[in-house]
């Protein structure tokens, strides 16, 4: 499995905005490979979200980025966003929801 966990900053007061076409962008289902997307508040920062993904694979995320669903919530969030604090990859293992991945 591929993960992806990232910190995006709204331009203030925005925060809600960004976080709405992330998720009707994401409610659908229709993101192939995803097995899942998560979206939070930061309780500190009213203008940081963080995002938590996990996809099948590298690949499935990269394809995703390509989708015109996806490229529209894009454009349609971009005038909100502030910035990106970071984005780390990860290689889950597995977890409540995730089957485990077979190691080798």
């Amino acid at each position: 499995m591929y993960g992806l966990i990232g910190k995006m900053r709204a331009s203030r007061g925005q925060r809600d905005a960004v976080m709405e076409v992330l998720r009707a962008s994401t409610s659908t289902g229709a993101l192939p490979g995803c097995l899942s997307y998560i979206i939070a508040r930061d309780p500190a920062d009213a203008d940081a979200i963080w995002v938590t993904e996990v996809w099948t694979d590298a690949e499935s995320h990269k394809a995703s980025l390509q989708l015109p669903e996806v490229q529209a919530a894009i454009a349609k969030a971009r005038p909100f966003i502030a910035g990106f604090e970071f984005q780390v990859e990860t290689h889950p293992v597995g977890g409540f929801g995730l089957a485990d991945a077979k190691t080798g």
